[in-house]
């Protein structure tokens, strides 16, 4: 049993950054895998960015722009949302999975948070 809260988000400009924030149960960073997924309104859900041990997993579309951070000390988990784009704007779901190895199936992942949206407008 994993408790996963999402809060952070909100709106911005285009080009300007958001931050997402992940609170977990104690010390959970050290033993589950994360991820952060995100739907926006109409379109399928995608995987966006990954992380597990030293490895981390960005989706093609953000790399260079979003990054993983994590404060093991705090439990929390954060998405680092910069040059923002129109289509970042999506509900956002922080996710945690068993297996300590990375993976980017959605499946796989079996917490997950409420989510929490970002809007990006332009």
């Amino acid at each position: 049993q994993v408790d996963l809260v999402e809060s952070g988000g909100g709106l911005a400009h285009v080009g300007a950054s958001l931050r997402l924030s992940c609170a977990t149960s104690g010390c959970i960073l050290s033993v589950y895998g994360m991820g952060w997924v995100r739907q926006a309104p109409g379109k399928e859900r995608e995987f966006v960015s990954a992380a597990s041990g030293t490895s981390t997993f960005y989706k093609d579309a953000v790399k260079g722009r979003f990054t993983i951070p994590r404060d093991n000390a705090a439990n929390r988990l954060y998405l680092q949302m910069h040059v923002l784009k129109a289509e970042g704007t999506a509900v956002y779901y922080c996710a945690a999975q068993k297996r300590k190895d990375i993976t980017t199936l959605e499946s796989a992942y079996d917490n997950w948070g409420q989510g929490a949206r970002g809007t990006v407008s332009s």
